[in-house]
């Protein structure tokens, strides 16, 4: 008995300090990876095609935006990216829907000054035709350290 006992403990304990990633997380750390990716890059076609067409973006200092406006501001380049990170992510789903939430740092230029952010966020996805699309992005100021 002491042996299972000793074998489930260790089982437990593997699970807890490596947790296995599954399909559906995978699935989320790709998408945040393509989302991060196109915001370095300034390719407005890959976040058209993550976004939902009712998408509405909310992050500090600016108003809220929807697709159209979001493509239409990415589209004029004033906004360069040098680091556009995500960590600390986590997944949940319910049915179609997912909720991604993490903290983003950012390094931006914007008419010639360069603007550090660090910010939490959610994302909400939905899953349209079996593909996961953005239907709402808000980030706000991360809390200072304690």
């Amino acid at each position: 008995m002491r042996l299972i006992t000793t074998g489930c403990v260790a089982w437990l304990m593997a699970a807890t300090l490596f947790p296995q990633q599954t399909p559906l997380d995978a699935d989320f750390t790709r998408l945040e990876t393509v989302w991060n990716t196109a915001h370095r890059d300034g390719d407005a076609d890959v976040l058209a095609a993550l976004w939902s067409d009712d998408l509405e973006v909310i992050v500090p200092k600016m108003a809220p935006m929807s697709k159209a406006e979001a493509l239409a501001f990415a589209r004029t380049g004033r906004m360069r990216f040098e680091r556009y990170e995500t960590s600390q992510i986590k997944v949940r789903t319910y049915g179609d829907t997912a909720v991604v939430t993490g903290r983003l740092q950012r390094t931006r230029t914007l008419a010639g000054k360069q603007t550090t952010d660090d910010w939490r966020f959610t994302k909400v996805y939905t899953r349209e035709n079996g593909t996961w699309r953005v239907v709402s992005f808000h980030a706000s100021d991360s809390p200072p350290s304690p």
